[in-house]
């Protein structure tokens, strides 16, 4: 394996295999961030080339963003059980069928099963649950950095590749738009297949920051993954504070991917933009995300997290609520970009950080994946009602008003949980091997 010849490597350096870790799961997650983020930006040339409806299109769309969120919980006991190389080579090739297959479609049953049903399930195999996995099993200290680093890794794909495809589909058409998302999903596929390793005891290591002597890690259980993961749900759900993060993200879906994402560039050009400028908005949006984010990380370490939820819902919903007042320039949405940018999804720290908090180290990544899930709830119903809104109101407007109400309601609803640390569930066997602590 390559990872045994480059730890020791980096090692006489001062360099832990974690971070190498980091980046190479940055890179799967930034090929997941390009194919879910290209697919906004073909809906109209798609719509044009064959005269599907909105809501057919969205419905798609919407079943992807579904799967997404509903696959992380399994996501990551599967990953817990049968590592993490295997389940993101798969994920990868799931994307990458569903992206080929689709230049051949020609009736809205092949969209939903290409876009829907192939890139839903492998972009939900390697979402947030996989940042959340790799930040927990192999660094203890800087791990709110390191989760806002890969979170950002949705806004780096689509900062690279929303423009470009939008360039590419208005020159050569939809189907050349999404080579590269393809190309890159392969490319991040074969570079964690050579240096990706599940824990750091595989080389010889113990997590970034813990002390002691690496040891082996407890034995693969024989359970079911699945069974694992609703054995973890019914525990989380009787307690107070799962609603409230489940609930919170339930809304940050529906106020970004699900809207966002999907319906800001037919909202731009409803408004007399050039697609092309749209999709450089959205990629300014990106940009400013990849800051927010990672800062986020940063605070997340340093700061209470409620505190921090309240500012971004807060802050993020007058965004949505002042967006229908602007000039839809590429100048005059510049500011949107600015503020909604900065906590696209920079709650994604924080409220990890509350998951291990609440739910300990072992469990948090599937109590996250669960609460991910509402995330990608709140996503699909964006996605749907938006297109019906257009289709029936002929107007996006009421979806961005609805969203941005929704967010305000959340920033004072995130600050009921509990103050303070300790598990809310007892602490239960680890789902796979763990390194065992000092």
């Amino acid at each position: 394996m390559m990872s045994t010849l480059i730890a020791p490597a980096l090692a006489r350096r001062g360099i832990h295999y974690g971070w190498a870790m980091a980046a190479v799961t940055f890179l799967v997650m930034v090929a997941t961030a390009a194919a879910m983020g290209n697919l906004g930006v073909l809906l109209l040339p798609v719509q044009k080339e064959y005269g599907w409806d909105t809501a057919s299109i969205s419905g798609a769309l919407a079943l992807r963003l579904a799967l997404f969120g509903l696959m992380a919980p399994f996501a990551a006991a599967l990953i817990a059980k049968y590592g993490l190389k295997r389940i993101t080579t798969l994920a990868l090739t799931l994307i990458v069928l569903g992206l080929a297959a689709s230049t051949l479609m020609t009736k809205v049953w092949q969209l939903w099963l290409t876009w829907g049903l192939l890139t839903g399930i492998g972009s939900g195999m390697t979402a947030l649950v996989l940042g959340a996995t790799v930040a927990n099993r192999w660094f203890v200290e800087r791990r709110g950095l390191v989760i806002g680093i890969l979170t950002a890794s949705s806004a780096t794909g689509q900062l690279i590749f929303l423009p470009l495809a939008a360039a590419v589909a208005e020159q050569y058409g939809w189907r050349m738009a999404v080579l590269p998302a393809i190309l890159f999903c392969g490319l991040a596929g074969a570079l964690m297949w050579l240096f990706g390793r599940d824990h750091p005891h595989e080389v010889g290591l113990s997590a970034y920051g813990e002390a002691g002597l690496t040891k082996a890690p407890a034995p693969m259980p024989a359970g079911n993954a699945v069974k694992a993961a609703f054995k973890t749900l019914g525990d989380a759900a009787r307690t107070r504070s799962f609603w409230i993060l489940f609930g919170s993200f339930f809304v940050c879906g529906l106020s970004t991917n699900g809207l966002v994402q999907t319906h800001f560039i037919p909202l731009c050009v409803d408004f007399g933009m050039k697609q092309v400028e749209a999709a450089s908005v959205l990629a300014m949006i990106g940009a400013f995300d990849f800051v927010g984010t990672i800062l986020s990380g940063w605070l997340s370490d340093r700061y209470d997290n409620r505190k921090l939820l309240f500012w971004y819902y807060g802050l993020r919903g007058l965004s949505l609520l002042v967006l229908p007042q602007s000039t839809f320039s590429f100048y005059g949405l510049s500011l949107f970009a600015v503020f909604y940018g900065l906590d696209w999804v920079a709650t994604v720290p924080p409220t990890v950080k509350l998951a291990g908090r609440e739910f300990g180290r072992e469990r948090a990544p599937i109590v996250f994946g669960w609460v991910f899930a509402g995330h990608q709830m709140g996503a699909a119903v964006a996605a749907l009602g938006a297109g019906l809104s257009r289709d029936v109101l002929l107007s996006y407007l009421p979806a961005f008003y609805t969203a941005g109400f929704a967010c305000l309601v959340t920033a004072f609803a995130v600050m009921t949980i509990r103050k303070g640390g300790g598990a809310a569930v007892a602490a239960a066997p680890p789902l796979g091997p763990q390194p065992a602590r000092a």
